[in-house]
């Protein structure tokens, strides 16, 4: 048996810890490479950059647990952007996923890193109400019509950050960071392009290519992935390095991903290469 033959014939069970182990063992080490924001990405973190102080950002968490990997690091960095820039940042979700994924930014940003920031007046948590694309559609000229109390229960009207905080023409910058559908092309649709909001924020990496036609015009950037949210790390850590510490998650993951990739690819040509060689050997075969 040839050497192609082996490799094609291997037991599956090998490919799985083959892959295990270009996951683990690069996270073991602890490395990372570098990395450079794409101008898809950078658009995002100037636009935060150049925003007021005081300005209103609204935080859709339109994910679930299934893609945290991906999605959390990207509303982690962008959560603990608008702290350091000093914007008044309003969560919501319109996935009934998204409103626990806010309150672990929450928790393990704005809690441990801005301890100095005051809910009500530097941050809210509206929560998730049903609706899907039809909440955005409502909430664009009656937010406190949807939202009458926080989520915490409270009165909307007691939280001094929603004093003149109405509709969704009253925000300066939209982000939404989705897995799917409604999620950031919805956004786009319903909000953004309705109102001449500007609209950015983060997809998975498989949806990624969908939006790209919404660039730049109807989107102002977008991160694609773990790649993307890496992207916007990278850029933070760059103009803050004091926040390097905890915010290279995604930059660090980066390794553990390329070299499974690489493997992924190997595997992939060689059963290619194994393919022709045998369609070869019976194409000679039938004309003997």
């Amino acid at each position: 048996m040839s050497l192609i033959d082996k490799l094609a014939s291997i037991d599956r069970r090998i490919i799985f810890l083959l892959i295990a182990l270009a996951v683990i063992i690069p996270m073991l080490m602890n490395t990372s490479l570098p990395v450079r924001p794409s101008p898809i990405v950078q658009s995002i973190f100037d636009k935060v950059e150049e925003l007021p102080t005081g300005s209103k950002v609204l935080i859709s968490f339109d994910y679930g647990p299934a893609t945290v990997p991906e999605n959390q690091p990207m509303a982690d960095g962008l959560t603990r952007h608008c702290m350091i820039k000093g914007h008044k940042t309003y969560m919501m979700a319109v996935w009934a996923t998204g409103e626990a994924q806010a309150n672990i930014t929450i928790e393990t940003v704005i809690a441990k890193e801005f301890p100095d920031k005051v809910y009500g007046v530097d941050y809210v948590q509206l929560g998730f109400k049903a609706g899907n694309q039809g909440l955005i559609n409502a909430i664009f000229t009656d937010l406190k019509g949807m939202y009458t109390t926080d989520a915490n229960g409270a009165d909307i009207n007691s939280l001094p950050m929603m004093e003149g905080t109405n509709a969704l023409t009253d925000f300066d910058f939209i982000l939404s960071i989705a897995s799917g559908k409604p999620g950031l092309k919805e956004w786009v649709q319903f909000a953004g392009d309705r109102g001449s909001i500007p609209v950015s924020g983060g997809v998975t990496a498989v949806e990624a290519p969908l939006l790209y036609p919404y660039y730049p015009k109807q989107l102002l950037g977008f991160m694609g992935g773990l790649q993307g949210a890496a992207e916007y790390q990278a850029a933070l850590v760059h103009k803050y390095p004091e926040y390097e510490a905890v915010s290279s998650g995604a930059i660090k993951l980066m390794v553990p991903q390329m070299v499974a990739h690489l493997v992924i690819i190997f595997f992939v040509v060689i059963g290619n290469i194994a393919f022709f060689v045998q369609r070869g050997r019976e194409k000679r075969a039938r004309m003997e």
